[in-house]
This record gives structure tokens, C-alpha cells and sequence, in this order.
């Protein structure tokens, strides 16, 4: 997606500033049509279930990242340009942790990586 406000809310959710980045994808999603409409709606997920997690609503973020990984699972590995292997794998962790009731603090983040070089479809 060639949109600088695309590439800022990648970096906003990079850097764990999930209510920033929520705003500059929903703007994207109320504007998108086809395919990628579905696809940010499963990032908007995630990032929101981030924001749940930090305020201590583990419900909201288990339901979320849920939903946001049930929204991607249509896709294949790269979407919108980015690496969507590498972001289920980090939620599906993060979600198996909270269903099961398991600390979560030691789990890296969920974390958006483009497509690009190097890139084998593997991660």
C-alpha cells in the first residue's frame, strides 16, 4: 500500500503506540475497498488487543487478537506488502498465552515486517 499514512501507522504499531496506529489504520480501512479492507481490519485487531493487554483487560485482548487472527487467516503470507506469517506467528503465541492463563511479559510483541528482501514466505 502506497500511502505514507499506511507507512506511519506501521512504524506507530512497531513501536507499541497502539492507539496512534489505531487511528491511522481505521482511517485506511474506512477508505479501503477489496481484499485489504479484511486485512486491516485484522491489524486494527491486534494493535487494539495490545492497547487492552497494557490496560489489564486480558478478556479484551484474548477476544481481539481472536478476531484479528481469524480476519488474516484468509490471506496468504504476504499482504498489503507486509509479512503476515510473522505477525500471526507473534499474536498466535501471545493468544495461546492468555487462553491459557500463562504470563505474558516475556513474549515479544506482535510486530509488522514488510515483504521484501529476503523475504522466503517461511517466518
Amino acid at each position: 500500500m502506497a500511502d505514507p499514512r499506511f507507512e506511519q501507522a506501521v512504524a506507530l504499531f512497531n513501536a507499541g503506540e497502539w492507539y496512534a496506529c489505531h487511528d491511522g489504520f481505521e482511517a485506511l480501512w474506512h477508505e479501503c475497498q477489496g481484499p485489504s479492507r479484511r486485512a486491516l481490519q485484522g491489524i486494527l485487531q491486534i494493535a487494539v488487543s495490545q492497547l487492552h493487554l497494557e490496560r489489564g483487560n486480558l478478556r479484551g485482548a484474548t477476544v481481539l487478537l481472536g478476531e484479528g487472527l481469524g480476519r488474516l487467516a484468509a490471506y496468504g503470507p504476504v499482504q498489503l506488502g507486509l509479512d503476515l506469517n510473522h505477525l500471526r506467528q507473534g499474536a498466535q503465541a501471545l493468544l495461546e498465552a492468555l487462553q491459557q492463563q500463562l504470563p505474558t511479559a516475556a513474549l515479544p510483541v506482535p510486530q509488522l515486517r514488510p515483504a521484501g528482501e529476503g523475504y522466503d514466505g517461511a517466518h
